[in-house]
């Protein structure tokens, strides 16, 4: 269908500028993703992965969504259903899910649903936690257990009354394009586009009927969790890149995953195929009593927000989160963005940054570029501890390892009958 790897990456760069997600419900994940509908079964970040294999936090939050679905009443019973084999895992991005951190998700979670109007495809993310001791860092106690109760049976309904009043629902990419230019990223700096998100959900939830006590709650919630929109970033950046791994052609990434053990990515013209190698450990601050040597690989889903060419690659919009991650100051960050520049194919004109001259978001991921020059996505992350039950330790940066992009290339190359030429 297309002449050339240029000609399609083209094609899919215009359809993920033309997508157009929006937030339109948050329903139990057992309600809009099939898989989840019988049986025992948890979604997980990054490639596929068996309990055996998964790190620290990934088997922490195994044991809460167990313990929170009633599968099992101590930490024991859970522990050894998980080791059994009881329970089947699938991985978030087989089921237009994402899911940051460890990603555990099951069935009676909440999940917020985002559709691209413009193509009709949807995908889903967990609410954010809020920060502490949370279930996404590998924490499963009792005040995570309460945490997620209340969610599931106060945060979710509230919002979902909310946006099924809201006509087409909350258009994410006007949002987003005033928040970039109020200092955020979406992966590790989102309280200006929260905030924006508070201030268009609070009017109308403050005019709902029912308990008041309940509603003040969520409002309460919203108004102090200041990376709620984490979790909309990255059901947004999912679905405009599923939508554009629909054009099953060309040379740009349509998925970054990582599940503390290995990093994978998926390419536009090599389908739905995972491309793997061992995950880098994360470097950055931490907070108080912990160190390098307590934070595990890297892991979650949420490195999508990369993969559409924000977080890390768009860290000239938020100087704020430049020393949080151990960056540097206002140069680094400019350095960051303009070193990311290189291996993306354009910029994004809806998500203008001021303090890069106005220049748009980058857009377009090429494996050609990444091979090409050496440069790997730089991910901005938080850093969990290495071991179950603790959470989160610092926040940081990691890159991408080089080999999934090697690989990625050499297939493309055989899938195209292209035969590399070797000095």
């Amino acid at each position: 269908m297309y002449k050339s790897i240029a000609e399609a990456n083209d094609a899919i760069i215009e359809r993920i500028k033309a997508a157009r997600p929006h937030w339109i419900d948050v329903r139990p994940a057992a309600d809009v993703i099939p898989e989840l509908q019988q049986g025992r079964k948890l979604l997980h970040a990054g490639p596929p992965i068996c309990w055996q294999d998964m790190t620290g936090p990934m088997r922490g939050a195994c044991i809460g969504a167990s313990l929170f679905e009633g599968w099992a009443a101590s930490e024991e019973e859970a522990a050894a259903l998980l080791e059994n084999g009881e329970i089947t895992f699938i991985p978030c991005h087989h089921v237009n899910a994402v899911g940051p951190m460890g990603g555990i998700t099951s069935a009676t979670m909440p999940v917020i649903v985002v559709k691209n109007v413009t193509h009709g495809n949807s995908a889903y993310c967990n609410l954010n936690e809020g920060i502490g001791k949370v279930m996404r860092f590998g924490a499963y106690g009792p005040d995570v257990q309460q945490r997620l109760r209340w969610m599931r049976d106060t945060l979710a309904p509230v919002l979902s009354r909310v946006l099924r009043d809201t006509e087409n629902g909350i258009d994410l990419t006007a949002l987003m394009a005033q928040a970039i230019t109020m200092g955020d990223e979406f992966h590790q700096r989102n309280i200006a586009a929260s905030a924006l998100l508070m201030r268009t959900l609070a009017p109308k939830i403050a005019l709902l009927d029912g308990d008041k006590e309940k509603l003040g709650e969520v409002l309460q919630f919203l108004s102090v969790t200041d990376q709620f929109f984490l979790n909309l970033a990255m059901a947004y950046c999912k679905a405009v890149m599923d939508a554009a791994a629909a054009i099953k052609a060309g040379s740009i990434v349509t998925a970054m995953t990582r599940n503390g053990r290995n990093f994978g990515i998926r390419v536009s013209g090599l389908g739905d195929r995972w491309f793997t190698a061992p995950v880098n450990t994360p470097q950055g601050l931490f907070f108080t009593g912990f160190s390098q040597d307590d934070a595990n690989p890297d892991i979650g889903d949420s490195a999508i927000t990369e993969t559409f060419g924000i977080g890390g690659a768009a860290m000239i919009a938020a100087p704020g989160v430049t020393r949080f991650v151990g960056a540097g100051g206002m140069e680094a960050a400019q350095e960051t963005s303009e070193e990311m520049s290189e291996i993306y194919l354009q910029h994004n004109p809806l998500l203008q940054i001021p303090s890069w001259n106005f220049q748009g978001a980058c857009l377009g991921l090429d494996i050609r570029r990444v091979v090409e020059t050496g440069i790997t996505p730089l991910i901005n992350t938080g850093i969990a501890h290495k071991d179950a039950g603790i959470g989160q330790v610092g926040a940081g940066t990691v890159r991408a390892p080089l080999p999934c992009f090697e690989q990625a290339l050499e297939a493309l190359a055989e899938a195209m009958n292209i035969k590399a030429e070797v000095e």
